[in-house]
């Protein structure tokens, strides 16, 4: 294979990291009040245009189906609003005992609280060919959820006397999230045999949008004030969160690949990546509103920060490896059906 045609292939990841490099050289363009204005343009316009994109290259009826796969979405939201903290939870217990910065442990519980993303679960599940009807409904249905639950979850573990304006981030949600995808479904009835005929790029479409979705985090990330930590902590903390990543990726894996799971190889790449994300967008506000005033609420964020560009960086990573072990079991399913 050539060099241009190694780089059509796999510009994707290639994008990742001059993106990464373009926020380590000048993180003031993609900050939060920035030129770049990431919350609009991120906050609102990115992750819209994901879901509008969804809306529109989605077949009505797969998610029709998909909002019928009880069993699925049940799996999804308990790992991810109850068995995750839990096991969190329990960890934590040991590794009070290590010299970690105790904040930055705290950090950890809070990434284990925080709802599924409504982009980067979406768009991976995508990139693999996964059930992307069941993605886009556990995403959205887990971020509405966790209007909700985070909260209480917040206050159940850390403790917090904060008020949570459920209305506005409620607000949000659906206008960013719900409503581009019915208008994306309604422009669909319309364009559809257009759509069909000329097939359009939509997988290159939300992949660019989430470049600049990862650009914006990492500029964020490099820009975050100076926190007085020791480094070894933050090392640790980094190791965990990869750690924990992969342990929950293998376990959903194995759980939804069992012979009696009935859950398709499809289901199971929406399922690893819906259970196991974790969404920055929603989390920083929440923990700026629940912990308002904290002194020590830059610590407890520092996780989540970490979290968010990891998740989507090994899902990037994973994604070729999850394909073909997907492509294997559907053929293999195809020939034992013939």
């Amino acid at each position: 294979m050539g060099l241009f045609a190694r780089i059509r292939k796999e510009w994707f990841i290639i994008g990742i990291v001059l993106v990464i490099l373009s926020a380590k050289v000048h993180p003031s363009f993609g900050v939060r009040g920035g030129p770049l204005k990431p919350e609009v343009t991120v906050s609102y316009v990115a992750v819209s245009l994901i879901f509008f994109n969804s809306g529109l290259s989605l077949k009505t009826e797969e998610l029709t189906s998909a909002l019928l796969h009880v069993r699925l979405h049940l799996f999804v939201q308990s790992f991810t609003l109850v068995f995750f903290p839990v096991s969190v939870w329990l960890l934590l217990r040991v590794l009070a005992l290590s010299s970690i910065d105790q904040w930055l442990l705290q950090g950890l519980q809070t990434v284990s609280c925080m709802p599924p993303p409504v982009s980067s679960a979406v768009i991976l599940t995508k990139a693999v060919g996964g059930n992307e009807a069941a993605a886009i409904f556990n995403s959205a249905f887990g971020s509405f959820l966790g209007i909700v639950v985070t909260p209480l979850l917040l206050l159940l573990f850390l403790g917090s006397s904060s008020s949570v304006p459920f209305s506005s981030i409620f607000s949000q949600l659906f206008m960013t999230v719900v409503v581009p995808l019915i208008l994306g479904q309604a422009c669909r009835r319309f364009l559809r045999d257009f759509l069909d005929r000329r097939k359009p790029p939509f997988g290159a479409v939300s992949s660019c949008v989430l470049l600049m979705i990862i650009y914006t985090t990492f500029c964020d990330t490099f820009s975050n004030p100076t926190i007085e930590l020791e480094p070894s902590s933050l090392l640790s903390i980094v190791l965990i969160i990869f750690l924990i990543q992969m342990g929950f990726m293998m376990l959903t894996f194995t759980f939804s690949t069992r012979s009696n799971s009935s859950f398709s190889p499809a289901d199971t790449v929406a399922i690893m990546f819906c259970s196991t994300h974790k969404s920055l967008t929603l989390g920083i506000p929440m923990l700026k509103i629940v912990f308002a005033g904290f002194e020590h609420l830059s610590l407890i964020s520092v996780p989540l920060l970490i979290y968010h560009p990891v998740q989507i960086l090994l899902g990037s990573v994973l994604v070729p490896s999850i394909r073909a072990w997907m492509t294997s079991r559907q053929k293999a399913h195809y020939l034992d059906a013939v």
